[in-house]
């Protein structure tokens, strides 16, 4: 089958090179033409595990190709993917302009049967926009379908989650549209992975409510770990006797600096518009929202009465930069806050982070280092603050840190370590929610 994606970021490079996986003839398109280039020379704009190899191995198969040129791919095409982005406006809402301008260019390029399909996460009442734009700019008469087939994928795990993923979402208007799709992913029938096929606003909205739910569960679980320092309990023991019930479930009760990233942040405050537009009042997200924003300050707040109420002058090291593990995104990381913070009050920042390093210093940061590793940063410090939770650091040479410390302080806003052990090892160590 032949496939175009249209947008190579995250979302499009990873559904482009996982359908070439499944025999597929992709083509991947993208006005940007330094990110074209940098994949024709077989290098990855984004950091993902595993994506590199995916890629070089399907473009060497010739399954996999990459180009500017959106008209003849959109032509050569049965399906076409709209897979850009569709960043936060002014207001709150979702930003569709690239979701338009894809649309005009299927419309113009309509010389067949296609399946125009929104691989971006877009606000309920999009698929009908983009059926409106084909039907009213059309250049040639040909039928269409309109689909709706949302992304679930975790930046650091994406190849995993397209490969083997909970479900897979379909939202169509007809049979044949709903056949095209379902041969597309036939070979997640050999591991029973559940389809549901649905109409395409349904489609829409669960893509939404499903990020709206987990960033809950985060706040939920943030607020319950501020509690837990006020009574004397332990966050880790309270989220496992919670998540051992079938019915909550462990995933995302992890208490921390909050979520951030390019999806959480933006399509909780784009649900919460597209509600109040129809006259709905989403009060739980509009709490979990507020939450998440606090969050970066109450970390500030632990950070500074671990160094005896004030930073100024003092040197910081901060482990991580990026929103999670195992990816190079800042958008919205919650250690950039907190780093951006801490240089506000006055702190000497030494950063260090395994991928986020060139990302975080293109913005320009007065008395940060960026350091050559997680000892380098320690080396004179005062206190020690991790705020993402690589693995590399839960596997610090602890004596190591210790000496190089200025002060034996660490604040670990991941609880990547267990407090009584810290505390026998000689630091002055602090938690959230323990």
């Amino acid at each position: 089958m032949n496939i175009t994606v249209v947008g190579t970021g995250y979302v499009g490079l990873v559904t482009g090179a996982c359908f070439a996986e499944f025999g597929n003839h992709v083509t991947c398109v993208d006005k940007d033409e330094s990110k074209i280039d940098m994949l024709l020379k077989g290098q990855m704009p984004i950091y993902e595990p595993g994506l590199e190899q995916v890629v070089e191995r399907n473009v060497a198969a010739g399954r996999l190709s990459f180009t500017t040129e959106l008209d003849r791919s959109i032509r050569e095409a049965l399906v076409v993917f709209i897979a850009v982005g569709t960043p936060q406006g002014d207001d709150g809402r979702a930003d569709l302009s690239f979701v338009r301008e894809v649309a005009r260019s299927v419309a113009a390029n309509l010389n067949s049967f296609k399946v125009v399909v929104t691989k971006s996460t877009v606000p309920a009442g999009t698929g009908t926009m983009v059926r409106e734009i084909i039907d009213e700019n059309k250049a040639e008469e040909h039928p269409f379908s309109v689909a709706s087939n949302p992304e679930f994928l975790r930046e650091g795990s994406a190849i995993e989650d397209f490969m083997r993923p909970n479900r897979v979402v379909l939202g169509t208007e007809d049979e044949h549209a709903t056949a095209i799709l379902q041969d597309l992913y036939r070979p997640l029938y050999l591991i029973e992975t559940p389809i549901v096929v649905t109409n395409v606003v349904t489609a829409e909205v669960i893509k939404y409510a499903s990020n709206a739910f987990l960033a809950t569960k985060i706040s939920f679980i943030n607020e319950m770990a501020d509690l837990c320092e006020q009574v004397d309990a332990d966050i880790h023991a309270v989220a496992k006797g919670m998540g051992l019930d079938k019915r909550i479930g462990s995933k995302f009760l992890h208490p921390g600096p909050g979520y951030g990233g390019s999806c959480f942040p933006k399509d909780t405050r784009a649900i919460l518009e597209l509600a109040r537009d129809k006259g709905v009042d989403l009060q739980i997200v509009s709490a979990v929202i507020q939450v998440n924003e606090q969050r970066p300050n109450r970390m500030v707040e632990k950070i500074l009465a671990a160094a005896g109420g004030e930073v100024s002058g003092k040197v910081v090291a901060l482990l991580g930069l990026t929103f999670k593990p195992n990816t190079d995104d800042l958008r919205e990381s919650p250690a950039i806050e907190i780093l951006d913070r801490l240089n506000g009050l006055g702190a000497r920042v030494r950063v260090f982070d395994p991928v986020g390093m060139e990302g975080a210093a293109q913005v320009e940061r007065s008395e940060v280092v960026y350091c050559s590793d997680e000892y380098d940063a320690c080396n004179g410090a005062d206190m020690l603050v991790i705020a993402t939770e690589w693995n590399q650091f839960r596997g610090l040479e602890l004596k190591t840190i210790l000496e190089r410390l200025r002060e034996p302080v660490i604040v670990d806003l991941r609880n990547v370590f267990e407090p009584e052990k810290m505390r026998k090892l000689g630091f002055r160590y602090t938690g959230v929610g323990r």
